[in-house]
């Protein structure tokens, strides 16, 4: 969850850290691809770098500190306390919009090490699955919040109903409803419902977020609708300018969003390494209005070469005709979303489908991986469950 959410966050155009304080059970690291990754050293001797995954996320967890995976932490209170306390103020977090603290189930040291460091204007979320025995538990989350004066920002049901990819009917493993039930109980938000969805798993394990490999799921979809609440709070935080200060400041161009499409004869290539440009095409999703659209021709592809070359051109989506496996993963690891277009089509075309939710996500095409295109680094290049705050 706090992965994904991270994830989705920094995917609509946030500056977002992710902080995971599960001592014991570090996992993000393994979600998020980083298994093997340490931190570099920074220019500060009192500084701590993150680890940095795309253009917007940064990412820190006991588990990049650690010799090995296999290392056991076997710390009391205390020491936990003062880690935690190290990774809010040491880490070299730069300017966030937000920062997401994974925090392990239940109300003990770690969460309770934040809520007294944090301060405000932080807010939990709750994460609970459907049955009554998940639901138990979490209730006590909730109060322990209500207690510490820590704001809920919400509550939500995870693994609510696994919908079968062959008929579409939906069965309810763990039951459903429990979620929305307590928060209508302890008086917080309900955020909403995430089904279950094996591929979740799968993109765990594989280090690759579910919210860049399978965004057009009912379970992204999902993400998406927890995450507009999560962005209406964050513009509330925002302290307002006064009339005077509004009169004195620069108007602010609205936030857009860049999108690539390979080209053949002006249409869209059916393999990107293969292209003879590419649309550079900023788009305002508000809108849905095409805002500048330019062409460039890139460099001869090589291993890699491409999805770095588009995250320096300041690409948020690619839209392509499709792509290997591999390809997919280092466009992941540039902070690069990838949809799947229909071969042939104008990229103006392409782009106002995006806009609209049209398109599907990319998927491998062919036997051999497409492995031409690039391969798949051993570590990311950069700097760098119950209830999240």
């Amino acid at each position: 969850m706090a992965a994904n959410l991270a994830s989705s966050l920094s995917l609509v155009g946030c500056n977002v850290g992710l902080l995971d304080i599960d001592i014991h059970g570090p996992s993000i690291p393994k979600i998020l691809g980083l298994e093997g990754e340490s931190c570099r050293p920074s220019p500060d001797p009192n500084a701590i770098e993150p680890v940095v995954l795309g253009p917007r996320l940064k990412v820190m967890s006991i588990g990049l500190l650690l010799q090995s995976p296999k290392d056991a932490v076997v710390w009391r209170g205390p020491l936990k306390y003062k880690v935690i306390e190290q990774f809010l103020r040491d880490v070299n977090w730069g300017d966030l919009d937000v920062l997401v603290i994974d925090s392990p189930p239940g109300t003990g040291d770690e969460p309770l090490s934040v809520a007294q460091l944090v301060g405000r204007p932080a807010a939990a979320i709750v994460v609970t699955t459907p049955q009554e025995v998940a639901v138990a538990d979490v209730r006590r989350s909730v109060s322990f919040c209500q207690q510490l004066h820590l704001d809920v920002l919400g509550i939500v049901e995870n693994m609510s109903g696994f919908v079968c990819p062959h008929c579409g009917q939906t069965t309810e493993l763990f039951k459903s409803g429990g979620g929305s039930a307590l928060a209508q109980e302890m008086g917080v938000p309900f955020l909403g419902r995430i089904p279950f969805d094996p591929q979740v798993v799968v993109s765990g394990d594989a280090g690759t977020p579910f919210v860049h490999r399978f965004a057009e799921s009912p379970a992204a979809h999902a993400f998406e609708d927890i995450v507009r609440p999560i962005l209406l709070s964050l513009q509330r935080e925002e302290p307002q300018p006064s009339d005077t200060e509004k009169s004195s400041l620069p108007t602010e161009k609205p936030k857009h969003m860049k999108i690539a499409i390979p080209l053949t004869a002006g249409r869209l290539s059916g393999h990107f390494g293969h292209c003879e440009e590419f649309a550079l095409i900023e788009a305002d999703p508000g809108s849905k209005q095409i805002v500048n659209q330019t062409r460039v021709v890139p460099p001869p592809h090589e291993p890699g070469v491409l999805p770095r070359w588009l995250h320096e051109q300041g690409a948020q989506v690619i839209i392509a005709g499709g792509m290997g496996r591999r390809a997919l993963d280092l466009f992941a690891e540039n902070g690069i979303a990838v949809h799947a277009g229909p071969e042939g089509a104008s990229p103006e075309d392409l782009v106002q489908a995006f806009l609209n939710g049209a398109l599907g996500t990319a998927a491998p095409t062919c036997g051999h991986d497409h492995g031409h295109h690039g391969h798949r680094h051993g570590h990311h290049h950069g700097s760098g469950e119950g209830h999240c705050q």
